[in-house]
């Protein structure tokens, strides 16, 4: 069953090449996405409690340069807008929200990058796989017309048709599950991003606070 399985995908490969074609490329440029992002996202993660803290002591002293060298020594993307935002605490105090909502708008651009290429895969995906698969029972019926043939022959061509649906699908569930996954991980830093602006707002007197995005 598996050998004959393989056989249907490798003369899928081959001959449905306008479909097979697309979803593969499609499935590469998913795996590309999923480990470039795995790896940027495993680069920046931190674990900010103890940080937050930390900073709240030393702007609560107004030590704002062992502030910026505790948020250097975080490093990641949360340090680069923890760091900003004690800069423009200093010298843009008046108009310190619209700046350090500006600094998290490109810092979430970072984040967000390529994601849009899963989406778009995961919502285009499966009408390529089912494009291959109407192509595939209409060629399965001409050749029925043509040549004669009973139920197997029509059961064959159908299910050969099938995997083109099938490969689609695959590559549409990856795309969305870590569609999904990443702009949750998005999401968990802007709320990061939020608290380092209510703590930066908290001591710049401001009133209110919008969120940063």
């Amino acid at each position: 069953m598996e050998s004959q399985f393989f056989r249907f995908f490798a003369e899928f490969m081959v001959k449905d090449w306008f479909a097979s074609i697309p979803i593969t490329i499609c499935a590469a440029m998913t795996a590309w996405v999923i480990v470039d992002r795995y790896l940027y996202y495993q680069q920046n993660r931190r674990d900010v409690s103890a940080f937050i803290h930390q900073l709240q002591r030393e702007l609560e002293r107004n030590q704002l340069q062992a502030a910026q060298a505790t948020c250097n020594r975080l490093g990641g993307v949360v340090g680069e807008v923890a760091e900003e935002g004690v800069r423009l605490m200093a010298e843009q105090k008046e108009d310190f929200s619209k700046a350090f909502d500006i600094t998290v708008g490109l810092v979430t651009r970072k984040l967000e990058k390529r994601l849009p290429i899963l989406g778009t895969i995961g919502a285009t995906a499966p009408f390529i796989g089912l494009f291959g698969t109407v192509v595939g029972v209409v060629f399965t019926l001409d050749q029925l017309g043509v040549g004669g043939g009973g139920t197997p022959v029509v059961v064959v061509g159908v299910a050969k048709a099938l995997i083109a649906t099938g490969y689609g699908l695959i590559v549409t569930i990856l795309a969305v599950i870590f569609n999904n996954l990443y702009t949750n991980i998005v999401k968990r830093f802007d709320d990061d991003f939020l608290l380092l602006k209510l703590l930066f707002m908290s001591f710049t007197g401001a009133e209110t606070v919008g969120h940063s995005r």
